[in-house]
């Protein structure tokens, strides 16, 4: 208890001492005060995997009851890789707020709002009361608004932040609903009485109280069709706040399900295969807007309901070992899940800091006006480039440990007597194969236009790669990357502990090894291939040290000058796959006409757009404000108007009393005849 009462003293000194600071001082005290909540709940998390406890209960009064604070292995595991993220934010985002130091008031806003979005998904990790986990769960959403509109002068920043908030609460009503379901059949909002409930009623009922949570946690996470909010969101929030939305917030979406699967009682085969089918569905979704983004950060955005895909399917394939007893489906799929979630937390919040120091380099992410960032910023580029072969799922990065587990997994299910099962496990695994390869497709669209070739648009001023303090957060999560994909066995590990809560036995059964050394192999391999390929590079450069190298203008295809412009462009390099999903996702062109004889200049612009959005938000909220505007007739700014609709009210507020007991008494009346 010591502990936690050290985090809220902390939390509260910082957040009410950072107003009066100046802005170089805010930012110190922010890291300061994430650090030592980081610190004070790792050491009780690192406590926990190694096998103490940690619960403590009290009264929390009338309301509230028996207030359980407990970290097991599930809340640990979860707790250390949100620490990591979050330090990582702090430490990259003062840099990149820099900028903004005259703007104390902002500054201070944000800070505050970082140290109470960490104070709060601390709590959601702690505690095991429903209500409590509620009020944390709407203090995380609250401050993660305020997060993001940071840039509250723009427009869109602030339709972005209210999409964000509007949904979030959506995800509240759900949660709050199961909540209210299990309180009223219990008496309790301890998490034990989901457990109790559950074991009380038949199957189908269990399923749908699952439902109910999955729905709010969906929300969240970003499963499709519960993704919408995201693809604004992200782009919209500072760099270090995107990386701690995809690298954690969404995450307690996830935690949120694996918590609930704890908890409920149901058939787990039948959980599983509905996880597994919306995963499947998010993953390929999420990769295939992706592509056709020319929004940097818009274009990560989607890649994070990608990934959100792959740690579902990982979820869905623990489900359903646990639903047919079998072990490695058991271990495979929720370890590949938990290990994705850590290893997408890294690469992707190392991506997000790398597009947000493109923009500050450039002042913009629109890809088609990149191009060539590498002369000016190499390291700004390798990062990036790291990231996005740890995305990809390639070797020797942390993504293809993950995927590896997943895909074990998904092989092991294939042995199944019915053929409906098989066909649905294949079809899984072809959906998890075209993820990774569209992943790749993409992100060497993405890595290819920005960094390499030659600047497409002139930039005004001079950029250069930013300095020590900038760069040290993103190579402390590389580092993370490359210790991941070459000794994942420490990793697995460390997760076999989480991993056993969900099935009876450990889970390092005889295949588990073997599975360890293949992946040990494979990471080896690329290791020394990419080792031998930089020793060529080296060697080459040695011996052409002091050659005299004659530069010319390459050939130009017939061409007097050549334009940047003759480059490949966001939209053309992905005008085939364009073509191929035109009937899925729509697809809006603008293009000018030359209609005379002398030429003018003309236009080309296209915009995608998520059909789901569009048909589930956009247009049942447009068909709204039509029958909204209909009613504007009564906002005619008459004061003899509003005072009748005063007494119009009172009527009714009388009429509605008076016939309903008029009602009841006639219903009487003719019970008596």
């Amino acid at each position: 208890m010591t502990y936690c009462i050290l985090i809220i003293i902390t939390t509260l000194i910082t957040v009410l001492l950072i107003p009066f600071l100046d802005s170089k001082q805010k930012g110190n005290v922010a890291v300061l005060g994430v650090l030592i909540n980081s610190i004070i709940s790792s050491v009780i998390a690192i406590q926990v995997l190694l096998g103490q406890t940690f619960e403590y209960s009290f009264y929390g009064g009338f309301i509230f009851g028996s207030i359980i604070l407990k970290v097991d292995a599930l809340s640990a595991w979860f707790i250390l890789l949100m620490n990591f993220t979050s330090i990582t934010a702090i430490l990259y985002g003062v840099q990149y707020l820099k900028v903004y130091q005259n703007q104390r008031a902002r500054l201070s806003m944000h800070y505050g709002s970082f140290l109470l979005n960490h104070f709060a998904m601390i709590g959601i990790y702690f505690l095991h009361n429903l209500l409590a986990f509620l009020c944390v769960w709407e203090l995380m959403a609250i401050s993660a608004f305020l997060l993001v509109i940071f840039e509250h002068h723009k427009m869109e920043t602030i339709k972005a932040g209210m999409n964000y908030l509007i949904q979030s609460h959506v995800s509240v009503v759900f949660i709050m609903l199961g909540i209210i379901w299990v309180s009223f059949n219990t008496g309790s909002f301890v998490f034990s009485a989901i457990s109790q409930y559950s074991l009380s009623v038949s199957n189908p009922i269990s399923f749908l109280l699952f439902l109910c949570f999955f729905a709010g946690f969906a929300i969240k996470a970003g499963f499709v069709p519960f993704h919408t909010w995201l693809p604004h969101a992200h782009p919209a929030a500072p760099a270090h706040i995107s990386g701690l939305m995809s690298g954690v917030i969404i995450k307690l979406g996830i935690y949120g399900i694996l918590r609930m699967l704890l908890l409920i009682n149901a058939n787990f085969l039948i959980i599983g295969i509905f996880i597994l089918i919306i995963s499947v569905i998010s993953g390929v979704y999420g990769v295939m807007l992706a592509i056709l983004q020319h929004n940097l950060k818009r274009l990560l955005a989607y890649h994070s309901i990608e990934n959100i895909g792959i740690i579902g399917i990982g979820i869905g394939i623990g489900c359903i070992g646990k639903g047919i007893g079998n072990d490695f489906l058991q271990f495979a799929g929720f370890a590949g899940a938990l290990l994705h979630t850590l290893n997408h937390s890294l690469f992707k919040s190392l991506l997000f800091y790398a597009a947000g120091t493109v923009y500050q380099a450039v002042h913009t992410v629109q890809i088609e006006q990149l191009g060539g960032l590498i002369k000016k910023m190499p390291h700004t580029a390798i990062l990036f480039l790291i990231g996005s072969l740890a995305i990809c799922g390639l070797p020797p990065f942390n993504g293809f440990v993950s995927e590896f587990l997943i895909y074990s997994g998904l092989f092991g299910a294939i042995n199944n007597n019915q053929l409906s099962f098989t066909i649905l496990i294949i079809s899984s695994i072809f959906g998890l194969v075209l993820i990774g390869g569209l992943a790749l497709f993409c992100f060497t669209k993405a890595f290819g236009i920005v960094f390499l070739g030659t600047a497409r648009n002139h930039h005004p001023h001079n950029y250069e790669e930013p300095g020590t303090a900038t760069l040290f957060p993103k190579y402390m999560i590389v580092v993370f990357i490359l210790v991941i994909g070459l000794l994942p066995q420490l990793f697995i590990r460390v997760i076999n502990g989480p991993v056993s809560m969900f099935q009876d036995e450990s889970g390092l059964n005889q295949s588990l090894p073997k599975l360890i050394n293949t992946m040990q192999m494979v990471s080896l391999a690329s290791t020394a291939i990419l080792i031998f390929a930089f020793g060529v590079y080296f060697i080459k450069k040695q011996f052409t040290r002091k050659a005299v190298i004659n530069f010319s203008p390459t050939w130009g295809c017939g061409y007097d000058v050549v334009s940047p412009k003759l480059q490949y462009t966001a939209g053309s390099y992905a005008r085939s796959f364009e073509k191929l999903v035109k009937p899925i996702i729509n697809i809006h062109k603008h293009e000018g006409r030359i209609n005379t004889i002398v030429p003018h200049p003309v236009g080309f612009a296209s915009h995608v757009s998520d059909k789901i959005e569009t048909n589930l938000i956009s247009t049942p909220i447009m068909h709204l404000r039509g029958f909204v505007g209909k009613f504007t007739f009564l906002q005619n700014g008459s004061v003899q108007f509003y005072v009748l609709y005063g007494v119009v009210f009172i009527l009714i507020a009388i009429t509605i009393p008076f016939l309903i007991n008029s009602a009841f008494f006639i219903f009487e009346l003719f019970k008596q005849l």
